[in-house]
């Protein structure tokens, strides 16, 4: 999802458009004016064939955009954190920073998506209905079919689709589990995934008794399955990624090999004497009690020119204390990861009386998992 342009954020979330879309945009486009609506009536023109086209698709993106707004400001109403909002090849995903605390909330969030498809698709068939002309007619009789679609699709019960989500929710609520909610979701998604590529390939083919062999629409319903089996697998490995770290505190995964350096070194002092060394990727600024000012990574250290390290001192590179995410021995790890994903940053000193006592980063969490792994634990 980080391969998208930014579009600019609504109600505070940043919103991206994934290159995969402006390559299915094209397509769509394309196809809509040369086939679609050329098909529709012969007579409208080539010039209004392709502004029908590029409205459909604008007002699909719309739609589509509505849908995933939908998810996240139910999330947010819920005091719930929402990353982002990214429109890709397959709709959209709104990229909410935790899960939800309780069954009824992961189903009102995950159910009002498709519900506000369903009333796109009404609005769209009420202007159908309207018969404003025959052009806007037959926009709108689309793009309510295509809402439809969008609903039905999204209520597959294959996680992490909505309807994947909807499904937990009820199995959470049921069983009480969330682990066993998430894990059973998980192997629904992925059999469906592996149900629709089993299909594509036998449409493809023709091996579907009673339906007509078609390559290309085979190839892209198993590519479908492809898709959500793969983001099934990888849900269910982020459920227990979740779970393996619940109870671990930052104080169990810190690691206390950090340097402490005075804010009025050089930046070529930093870098010679402390990053290449030990080949460390942040480095903490203190004062002469070893009270925590800051912190150095590699990315503020690129920011200077190398003709400059000589004189620039870490105080001025430094990200302050004040601007930092910090964490206590006992947090839990669970926690420290939702606040570094939705602050993107990759390490948390943790802090006690003012003092750093160690780091939790990306890399401390991997090696606790592989010692565990290790351990058979």
């Amino acid at each position: 999802m980080h391969q998208s342009l930014r579009l600019g954020k609504i109600l505070g979330v940043p919103v991206g458009l994934h290159y995969s879309w402006v390559f299915i945009s094209l397509l769509v486009t394309i196809s809509l004016a040369t086939h679609y609506f050329p098909g529709v009536s012969s007579r409208w023109g080539t010039g209004v064939y392709w502004l029908l086209a590029v409205a459909t698709s604008l007002l699909f993106f719309g739609s589509v955009l509505l849908h995933e707004l939908a998810h996240s400001v139910v999330a947010l109403a819920r005091g719930i954190p929402v990353k982002s909002i990214t429109l890709f090849i397959f709709g959209g995903v709104s990229q909410i920073s935790r899960e939800a605390p309780s069954p009824g909330e992961e189903l009102g969030i995950a159910i009002v998506g498709p519900l506000t498809s369903l009333a796109l698709a009404g609005v769209f068939w009420g202007i159908r209905q309207a018969g404003i002309s025959p052009q806007v007619d037959s926009m709108a009789w689309l793009l309510s079919i295509i809402n439809l679609q969008l609903a039905v699709f999204n209520m597959i019960p294959g996680f992490p689709l909505d309807g994947g989500r909807v499904f937990r929710s009820v199995v959470w609520k049921i069983s009480g589990s969330y682990k066993v909610a998430t894990r059973l979701a998980a192997l629904v998604g992925q059999g469906v995934g592996y149900l629709f590529i089993l299909g594509g390939v036998l449409w493809a083919f023709g091996a579907i008794p009673g339906l007509r062999q078609d390559l290309v629409g085979g190839l892209w319903i198993a590519f479908i399955g492809w898709f959500l089996q793969g983001a099934a697998a990888t849900s269910y490995g982020q459920a227990r990624l979740r779970d393996t770290l619940q109870g671990v505190r930052a104080q169990d995964l810190m690691s206390r090999d950090f340097a402490l350096v005075s804010p009025n070194m050089t930046v070529r002092e930093l870098v010679d004497h402390h990053v290449l060394p030990m080949s460390r990727r942040c480095v903490v600024a203190a004062d002469a009690e070893e009270l925590l000012l800051g912190l150095v990574t590699l990315k503020d250290i690129r920011k200077v020119p190398r003709e400059r390290w000589d004189i620039t001192l870490v105080r001025e590179v430094m990200v302050s204390k004040e601007g930092l995410v910090l964490a206590a021995p006992a947090d839990e790890a669970i926690g420290i990861l939702d606040r570094m994903d939705e602050k993107d940053i990759s390490q948390v000193p943790v802090v006690q009386d003012g003092k750093v006592l160690g780091m939790v980063g990306r890399d401390s969490v991997l090696h606790y998992l592989r010692t565990r792994s290790d351990l058979g634990v």
